[in-house]
């Protein structure tokens, strides 16, 4: 993106281990370690702080509208609800899912969305499955198969009518959207975006213009910003690779990065090189009507 200044949040030798699920909530960047086993926040002065440690590997994460987070226990793919005080389990998922969790997202009816990956990071020997679910986690814990037949479900997104949810298929070189009915229910999948076969959508965020910027992991531009379509209109390249972004700040136009040079679990341990990058950006941050 020419002419935008990125600025370092957080930088390496600050005890980052790897940020994930970036989510803009009451004036500060909130994220999962994911190695770092925590959830973290930072506001835009850089100040990070540990919110909670967590006796898991996380992945999946989001506000409900009482203030209390949703998090998932990626390897026993269970879901926790945290209030502040107290760390619950709310729901089992492993019968619905294969080997790990992925991303996810709350929504305006604090159901969580949550991917899985489908092959175990932490175990590369496991034979990966060949397509992937989303699990729906209902407000009371109850759950369901919301969608099948996914490459490596990953970052979502829900427009601001509550209609439309996202999903970057990584493993499938596409964005999917499909629509949500009164009960949660997905329907009417269909093609979002298509991308090129050298682009693996990570986490993603919506802008106010219906254009998805999205991490590409390993790719030759870090970050993309593209239109329903599969038109590219903005490419970002950065010194290391990015996983996920948020869109958010005072007026939504902070676009946040979290990156780093290795998803490998053995080198994030032995060298963390996690940052939390941050650019301003024309287009602010899609909003609830």
């Amino acid at each position: 993106m020419s002419g935008a200044a990125i600025r370092t949040l957080v930088g390496i030798g600050q005890g980052l281990h790897f940020a994930e699920s970036p989510r803009w909530h009451e004036g500060r960047l909130w994220f999962l370690d994911i190695h770092g086993q925590a959830i973290r926040h930072v506001d835009l002065s850089g100040r990070l702080e540990t919110a909670l440690e967590l006796p898991f590997k996380p992945n999946g994460f989001g506000f409900r509208r009482d203030g209390s987070i949703l998090v998932g226990a990626a390897l026993q793919r269970q879901v926790y609800r945290w209030d502040g005080q107290f760390l619950q389990q709310l729901a089992d998922i492993g019968a619905l899912t294969c080997f790990c969790l992925s991303d996810g997202i709350v929504d305006e009816h604090d159901r969580l969305y949550v991917g899985d990956i489908g092959y175990n990071f932490w175990n590369p020997e496991l034979q990966p499955v060949d397509t992937c679910v989303i699990a729906c986690v209902a407000g009371d814990g109850q759950v369901r198969l919301a969608a099948g037949g996914l490459h490596f479900p990953n970052g979502m997104a829900i427009t601001p009518d509550g209609r439309t949810l996202i999903v970057a298929e990584c493993m499938g070189h596409r964005l999917t959207a499909f629509d949500i009915d009164d009960e949660g229910a997905l329907s009417n999948r269909r093609l979002y975006a298509p991308l090129p076969a050298d682009v693996h959508p990570d986490g993603i965020a919506l802008d106010a213009e219906g254009a998805v910027w999205l991490a590409n992991p390993e790719g030759r531009d870090a970050v993309l910003r593209v239109r329903p379509g599969g038109e590219i209109v903005e490419r970002i390249a950065l010194d290391s690779q990015a996983y996920a972004v948020a869109l958010g700040g005072p007026e939504g136009r902070h676009l946040f990065i979290c990156a780093s040079d290795s998803h490998d679990p053995a080198q994030v341990m032995q060298a963390p090189s996690a940052t939390v990058r941050m650019m301003e950006v024309p287009v602010g941050a899609a909003r609830a009507r």
